[in-house]
């Protein structure tokens, strides 16, 4: 099992994946080998740069599998951050053009979009989401409503809207194959990027990293990857209309060279929004760790267990008097949020959050909406989520 491969998981009850998954030791052995292949070769000698391709290829390929897009479509990345933001900022966008961000994205991602509206003069508009507490079997109601949020906010200017495809902070699931549908109707068809941090290793991703133009991920979190190493699958829009901005000689097509008057200097696949040097064993973990996740069923098999699991922590948590999960109904993933209200137990999130890591008991709290989250995963076990349902219960009595 994958769980007894982990040390991180001996000697703790987890509930972290959505921050960061533990690496397995079969993973952590790959990577050392690897850097140790590439000591025998010579860091920078010619014997290395086959082996080096090789990792690579192998990665990106890998990865692109994951996404179903052929290889030429998948940018390899250090993290969902630069994943999202290298190709945002390559889009052609003018002064005056509006871009829509849901009001439940990451903060790394919603400063770069200002940030990139304060530069080229685009007007922002918020796409509301985080109100969506559905849950259960009404995933299909909340499809619905995200749709007719969209089409009641887009606007004539609309050229980019950015919404993930499981919320950070609520658990809740976005349509993104059908808002890029919904898109593609739009007489401007706007771009759509997406935040996949929570998703990839967790649901399945296939038929939204398809339909994106952007779409950003990791391998350290559900994946139990190494951190420092990710992906973005992009359309091919994405590789005929837009310009790399963060530039180094992986962009090139010769990274040899580069004159003024080269016309078109760069690389005509994904490839243009890679930047330079990467840590190559990183590679070699996160294909492993990739390999021991298939062990544990297909994404479908997982996403089963994982929702089972989830369930049953959303029912022991709705029980306890004080204590009220975000979502009126099962999460739709791992992702369990929920709120312990102080007026019945006198604690705030962050108190809660000390309190069970002094029992070795790791979740932790979000600031918007305010509440917890504990992610459960397929390495969680049943004696894990009683512990926890347990702590909360003592910790919501405390003042009662």
């Amino acid at each position: 099992m994958l769980r007894e491969r982990c040390p991180a998981l001996a000697n703790k009850t987890y509930f972290n994946y959505g921050g960061q998954g533990p690496l397995p030791t079969p993973s952590l052995d790959a990577i050392t080998t690897s850097w140790k292949r590439i000591q025998e070769l010579g860091p920078f000698t010619t014997d290395i740069w086959p082996y080096i391709s090789a990792e690579v290829n192998s990665t990106r390929g890998r990865l692109a599998r994951l996404c179903n897009v052929p290889a030429h479509r998948l940018a390899l990345s250090e993290n969902v951050t630069t994943g999202c933001v290298l190709p945002l900022w390559g889009l052609p966008l003018n002064s005056g053009d509006h871009i829509m961000i849901s009001d439940s994205e990451h903060p790394g991602v919603v400063a770069a979009c200002h940030e990139l509206a304060r530069r080229l003069q685009l007007q922002v508009h918020v796409l509301p989401v985080k109100q969506l507490r559905c849950g259960g079997d009404e995933q299909a109601r909340t499809d619905r409503e995200v749709l007719a949020a969209l089409e009641q906010k887009l606007t004539s200017r609309t050229r980019l809207v950015v919404l993930s495809h499981l919320l950070w902070n609520t658990g809740q699931q976005m349509p993104i194959a059908a808002v890029a549908s919904q898109l593609q109707q739009h007489p401007a068809k706007p771009y759509l990027l997406v935040d996949a941090a929570q998703s990839v290793g967790q649901i399945p991703v296939a038929e939204a990293a398809q339909a994106a133009d952007i779409y950003a991920f990791t391998g350290h979190k559900w994946c139990c990857g190494p951190e420092g190493l990710g992906g973005v699958a992009l359309s091919e829009r994405m590789l005929s209309e837009t310009h790399p901005t963060v530039i180094g000689w992986r962009s090139l097509q010769d990274e040899t060279r580069a004159v003024a008057d080269d016309p078109d200097p760069f690389h005509h696949d994904s490839r243009r929004f890679e930047v330079a040097t990467s840590c190559v064993p990183l590679m070699a973990g996160l294909r492993c760790s990739l390999d021991l996740l298939e062990q544990e069923g297909s994404d479908h098999d997982r996403l089963v267990h994982i929702r089972r699991l989830s369930e049953q922590l959303w029912h022991k948590l709705q029980l306890i008097p004080g204590v009220s999960p975000l979502l009126d109904g099962p999460p739709p993933a791992g992702l369990v949020s929920f709120q312990i209200h102080p007026e019945t137990a006198g604690v705030t999130p962050s108190e809660v959050v000390k309190a069970l890591g002094a029992q070795q008991i790791w979740i932790r709290d979000l600031a918007d909406p305010i509440c917890l989250r504990a992610c459960t995963h397929v390495c969680t076990s049943q004696n894990e989520l009683a512990q926890l349902s347990d702590q909360i219960r003592s910790l919501s009595a405390m003042d009662s």
